[in-house]
């Protein structure tokens, strides 16, 4: 969405400014990870510098008081700590509550937000829509048609599942007691990335996420990398679900076998309709030849990296090595519902005895698996092993040495800078080698190391528009109760969460957040936030000073810098931000640039009826649920931003600066 001119009024001083800060500053070098003893002071660094330093590497940002917290438990404790990932988390888990569909399963979330398409032949079937009287390029007509029908069945629009998808990833980044965790969530599910973007893979990422991503943040690689190749949303989203080759060791008796027995059993069922059914369903099990796309990317950017020394050969026969890898049919839609019927009816013990493999979701197809003999990196795959092939492929990619080095090369660039040294990634390979690619004992030795330490290395990272967007609301303190705003800004600062198209996921490197563009939106949503122009966020700026109103905005600008980035240097922002206080205009300007208007009423200019109606009735909700009393705590908070503008100008300003852009 286009920013409206409102949103583009900012102080072309600042922008410059920042525009030359990024150009000279947005520059890498260092990192750290083993011992339990962490040598910061080897840097030069204070033990408070160092507490702010591994907050900004391992949290979203810091909240007041957080250093203070840090240094009163000891660096080392609080890291393994948040290793571990076990802190109690009951405010979380409450505010969770409130999205329901993230406890539903795969299966019954396609149950419950069944694609429009399944929809319309639910109701063509059933007689309710005749087929010629909708026309599907007729969105709102179509959405009009169907309406009663998916009311009548209790369906949900599947854009309801992705909003509360996308506004629980706000809510656990603003307020889990496990950061650490939530930032590996985010770091690999970006490796590993799968997008919303893709329709049939949108209805499987929520359990994706929460089911094999993010049990195994902290574990063994091995076991990460065989969980995703397993997961529906990748199977759906690289095309390997409908990759095939032939099987001979099922030979045509045994084919003929399965058929005469699904006949009689589906006859049993279904009368004489049951050989039209099993036909339909044969045919749906035929595959559709083999799709290299996920045996490419699995080497490329899951594992060996693109120069990780394989070939063009090795990808074809890593993808004859994973055929058959498909998803469990699953849903009451279509061929699908056939097919897992034909399994149920036949029974599995008769299909597990010809080599097929049914674990939750997945289903290794053995009538569909290239049984030939492969060679891939020099490793001979004999023929006739199904399954184990797979799983001998994805063991192997794990433990290849170029894996380790491009998996830590990786995490390093994540979490220390943008070009860390080659010292650091050494160790960490030595330690990823050596612990069979346990990641936990990984980011121990890069914590551990110099390199970790060096000042070179702080703030050297980058935010990314989410980081920036949590890394705010916690420097404030803030209280989200609309998520699903943030995330809209997030958007428009130029990261649409879960809907990056390319299997590389997010880049991790500032010169790809950073241009004139993004440098504006974010500009504006600091602005914005500081003057409390985004529904469903409060908060109060006094009492982050012990409500001591500061005497000037020379001395709020000193004051609220220190406490929004604690332990930093502030020596050049305070030059740069300083002129801006006494600009005439400041005030007007930035009033213009956080503009009278919200992100959600901006986008409603361009929502339809409906979308506009569920907007204004999550607001609605939001109000009627904090109460009178909540109501009127905020009415004084509102007043006190009132009164004291020019410190809601000064925040923005602060949160708008290039110092703190970086982490």
């Amino acid at each position: 969405m286009k920013a409206t001119n409102k949103f583009t009024l900012v102080p072309l001083t600042l922008i410059l400014g920042f525009l030359s800060f990024c150009t000279v500053s947005f520059v890498s070098n260092s990192y750290s990870e083993k011992k339990p003893l962490f040598p910061y002071k080897q840097a030069g660094l204070t033990e408070r510098q160092a507490a702010a330093h591994l907050i900004s590497r391992f949290t979203f940002g810091a909240r007041p008081g957080d250093v203070d917290a840090v240094v009163k438990m000891g660096l080392e404790k609080w890291f393994v700590q948040q290793l571990n990932g076990n802190i109690p988390d009951e405010d979380l888990l409450n505010r969770l509550n409130d999205y329901d569909a993230l406890k539903l399963s795969n299966a019954e979330i396609l149950a419950k937000y069944p694609r429009p398409v399944n929809v319309l032949r639910m109701a063509v079937k059933e007689g309710v829509i005749k087929k010629d009287s909708v026309d599907v390029s007729d969105k709102a007509a179509y959405r009009k048609e169907l309406a009663p029908y998916a009311a009548q069945k209790g369906f949900k629009p599947q854009r309801e599942l992705l909003r509360q998808f996308a506004s629980q990833k706000i809510v656990r980044a603003m307020y889990s007691n496990n950061q650490l965790y939530e930032m590996l969530t985010d770091f690999w599910f970006n490796h590993f990335n799968v997008s919303a973007s893709k329709n049939d893979c949108a209805e499987f990422i929520p359990v994706y996420e929460r089911d094999v991503i993010r049990p195994r943040v902290t574990g063994k690689f091995t076991d990460l990398l065989l969980a995703t190749a397993k997961s529906p949303a990748m199977l759906m989203y690289l095309d390997n679900f409908n990759s095939s080759g032939t099987n001979t060791q099922l030979t045509l008796n045994d084919n003929l076998y399965l058929k005469k027995r699904l006949e009689e059993k589906m006859k049993n069922r279904f009368g004489d309709s049951a050989n039209e059914m099993v036909d339909k369903i044969r045919k749906g099990r035929r595959g559709q030849g083999l799709n290299e796309n996920y045996a490419r990317e699995v080497m490329e950017l899951h594992t060996l990296g693109v120069d990780g020394g394989y070939t063009q050969q090795d990808v074809t026969e890593a993808a004859k090595v994973l055929t058959g890898w498909t998803v469990y049919p699953m849903g009451d839609f279509g061929s699908a519902n056939m097919i897992r019927k034909m399994i149920e009816t036949v029974g599995e013990d008769r299909f597990a005895e010809k080599g097929f493999v049914h674990e939750g979701d997945f289903l290794f197809a053995a009538s569909r698996h290239d049984d030939t003999e492969k060679k891939i990196l020099g490793n001979t795959f004999v023929k006739g092993r199904g399954y184990e092939e797979g799983v001998q492929l994805l063991t192997m990619l794990a433990h290849h040495p170029s894996t380790a080095a491009f998996i830590c090369k990786k995490m390093a660039v994540r979490f220390v800078s943008d070009n860390p040294p080659s010292t650091l990634i050494d160790k960490m390979v030595n330690t990823f080698q050596k612990s069979d690619g346990d990641i936990k004992q990984v980011l121990m030795t890069m914590v551990s190391s110099p390199e970790f330490w060096n000042k070179e290395a702080l703030r050297e990272k980058t935010k990314s528009p989410f980081e920036l967007a949590i890394s705010s609301l916690r420097s404030l303190n803030a209280k989200v109760e609309l998520p699903y705003q943030i995330y809209s800004w997030v958007e428009k600062m130029g990261q649409k969460l879960y809907y990056y198209q390319a299997p590389t996921g997010f880049p991790d490197k500032g010169q790809y957040w950073i241009n004139s563009g993004s440098l504006l939106n974010r500009m504006n949503f600091g602005l914005a936030l500081a003057n409390n122009k985004i529904p469903g966020v409060s908060f109060n700026l006094l009492a982050l000073n012990n409500g001591h109103e500061p005497e000037s905005a020379e001395d709020a600008l000193g004051k609220y810098g220190k406490l929004l980035m604690p332990e930093r240097d502030l020596t050049q922002t305070l030059t740069r931000l300083t002129p801006m206080l006494n600009d005439p205009q400041l005030k007007k300007k930035i009033e213009d640039a956080a503009g009278s208007k919200s992100v959600a009423q901006n986008e409603t200019m361009q929502m339809d009826g409906e979308q506009m109606a569920e907007q204004t009735m999550q607001i609605d909700q939001l109000q009627n649920k904090r109460g009178q009393r909540n109501r009127e705590t905020e009415k004084t908070i509102d007043n006190l931003l009132v009164e004291n503008n020019m410190l809601a100008q000064v925040v923005g300003l602060i949160l708008g600066s290039p110092e703190f852009q970086r982490r």
